[in-house]
């Protein structure tokens, strides 16, 4: 089918021809193009050298933005719960990005839940930006390129980032390295799973959602959680988790869930922990980076031809993996 000029197709065809710097991308999301945003995003995720390149024209750019993230285990609505925060913060006035961390096709590598049902709510609202991304088989719950996602939604001048993880069965605790705040979503008739939980749970929440409240057992789990909360050494000015009961479906609870996030976010910045959370978060990032550089290095290393009498060695166990190791390490350290 042939397309009109200045039809959709060739405005698409043009916007895609001059998004293709990555410097002219930053400064087109910067005036707030929504299109650059979303390449700039894509880029980020396809990572490579153009993904690095945004990163690093976007980070001077940063430091504003505020970042909640969601997480808990499949079925606790989250999404649900989500879609009810946009609607809360957008009834305060506010503007919000969100990023949903899905799982990955084993076909295409992008995310299965890219369309986002049950965001559609606010699809065509101005004020809110949604964007999947693929774990793309990462078992932590995020994708690996998180961290520059919110670094670009940051320098595009969100002032909130819900960053909302994929439920894989496990604790995700790998959303508190990213998130400034971590509320964790259970639901009623969760008793059980706490202690087998709660080391992990205990580390990164810094809000507890009982979503689904309208269900049977919800004083049950309430009472399970302050257990919880009961055993852990906090300090009389430590943060104490609360405990918030929501029906994301019909948005109850959903404002006293943002007041406990505004609260949490006062406690942070008034006591230093957001400025430690963010500086322990580049830190965790800059070790990533490395650990990440020097695997693909020991690759390269063991995949060359000088190796091979090494391994040949080893096979005949005339040298342990560990002297082998040692070998290649001091031919180039």
């Amino acid at each position: 089918m042939e397309h009109p000029p200045g039809g959709v197709c060739s405005k698409f065809t043009g916007l895609m021809a001059r998004l293709k710097d990555p410097q002219q991308i930053v400064d087109a999301l910067r005036k707030g193009d929504r299109g650059a945003l979303a390449r700039a995003l894509s880029l980020v995720e396809q990572g490579g050298q153009s993904a690095r390149d945004i990163g690093r024209l976007a980070y001077p750019h940063g430091g504003n933005a505020y970042t909640v993230g969601l997480t808990g285990a499949p079925g606790a609505g989250k999404s649900t719960l989500t879609n009810a925060l946009i609607g809360d913060l957008r009834g305060r006035g506010e503007t919000v990005s969100v990023l949903a961390i899905d799982p990955s096709s084993p076909f295409t590598g992008g995310a299965i839940l890219g369309d986002r049902v049950r965001m559609q709510d606010h699809a065509l609202d101005d004020g809110v930006f949604i964007r999947s991304m693929a774990t793309r088989g990462h078992l932590g719950g995020l994708a690996l390129a998180t961290p520059q996602a919110i670094r670009v939604l940051d320098a595009a001048g969100a002032p909130w980032v819900l960053l909302e993880t994929v439920g894989v069965g496990q604790v995700e605790v790998e959303v508190a390295g990213a998130a400034d705040t971590t509320v964790v979503v259970v639901n009623p008739g969760w008793g059980d799973a706490v202690q087998a939980n709660k080391a992990g749970l205990m580390e990164i929440a810094d809000v507890f959602v009982i979503n689904k409240a309208d269900r049977a057992g919800v004083n049950e789990t309430r009472r399970d959680l302050e257990t919880m909360l009961e055993m852990t050494d906090l300090r009389p000015d430590d943060w104490r988790p609360p405990i918030i009961a929501t029906v994301a479906a019909r948005a109850e609870g959903v404002d006293e869930l943002w007041e406990a996030v505004l609260r949490h976010r006062a406690y942070l910045e008034s006591s230093g922990g957001l400025e430690r959370r963010r500086s322990d978060r580049l830190l965790d990032e800059l070790r990533t980076i490395v650990a990440r550089s020097l695997e693909r290095r020991a690759y390269e290393l063991t995949s060359s031809d000088g190796v091979a009498e090494l391994h040949q060695a080893v096979v005949a166990r005339e040298l342990d993996p560990y002297a082998a190791a040692d070998h290649i390490i001091g031919d180039v350290a």
